[in-house]
Parts: structure tokens; sequence; C-alpha cells
């Protein structure tokens, strides 16, 4: 990527996506790629890992996982950018369970890039980010139920907090 490109790119993340029991249903794929084809993301790497019972890892073919005698993400061969290495994929088997696969992306949030690129230009810079996993979000609206003694954003006791959305 020219520095100029680099400019106009949005914030870059990354996904592992664990399969227990190397079990891919491919239900999330058409999804995925209704985000690439909307411009809401880009994707950069996509790779699979196995670990096997022995705690083995080996890397995994673009296939057909399902077993219906398609390629299932066929639509993503060669999208390689080389930001995933050997390394990278040893480092997200080691978070996946003996005997599971994972999906390993690396993406880019175009939706966002104009929003970053605006930032850049006026001198600001991100000095952090990250994620609150959704198990993490659920515990602390319950740590905030309990607190508050009812729903978490319910003063009123009307019982309209963002808990009772779950």
């Amino acid at each position: 990527m020219a520095e100029d490109d680099l400019a106009e790119t949005g914030p870059i993340d990354y996904l592992v996506v664990e399969f227990p029991g190397n079990r891919m249903t491919g239900e999330g794929l058409p999804l995925l790629i209704d985000l690439v084809d909307r411009g809401v993301i880009r994707i950069l790497d996509f790779a699979f890992v196995r670990k096997d019972t022995d705690g083995t890892v080996s890397g995994m073919e673009i296939a057909d996982f399902d077993g219906d005698g398609r390629l299932d993400l066929a639509v993503f061969e060669g999208a390689g950018s080389g930001l995933l290495d050997a390394g990278d994929l040893s480092e997200a088997a080691a978070v996946v369970e003996p005997g599971n696969s994972a999906g390993v992306l690396i993406y880019e949030n175009t939706w966002a890039a104009p929003f970053a690129a605006a930032l850049r230009r006026g001198g600001a810079r991100v000095v952090a980010s990250g994620r609150v996993p959704l198990p993490e979000l659920l515990r602390s609206l319950d740590e905030l139920d309990a607190a508050e003694g009812g729903p978490a954003g319910a003063a009123d006791g009307s019982g309209s907090g963002p808990s009772d959305a779950r």
C-alpha cells in the first residue's frame, strides 16, 4: 500500500472465530459477503487453522467445509495482503481448544475511512482502541442491574433499560 492509500484507510481489526469440533456450517458467510459487497468492510486476510486433539496446529485450505460439493469460500480465494504469517496463525491457534478449528480474519472498516482520514488530516491520532466482548458487556449490565436494584437504565422503574433487550 502506498502512503497516500494508508492516509485514506479505515481502522483495521481482526477476528478469530472458533468452530467447536471443526464444524463449519457456512451460515455466516452470506452475511460476511454482504458486508464486503456493501463496502462496510474490506477483507485484507482470511485464513483457517486447525488444532488437533494432541495440540498439533495446521493451516486449512479454503474448501468445501459443509460437504455440499461447492467451495464455500471461493469468493475469498486469494484474499491475502500478507499481513497474516505463520506466527500470527500460531498465536490465533493458541486460543483455540484442541479438536477445534478457527477462521482468522483481518479486515478494514471501510465505513469509518472518511471519518478516520478527516481526523488524521486534523492532526488527531488514535491512541487506543479495542472491543468489549459481548459476555463482558452482559456481565457489566447484570452488575449494574444488581447495584441499582432493577434493570439497568430504568431509574423510573419502567423496566425499559438496555438489559431488557436480552
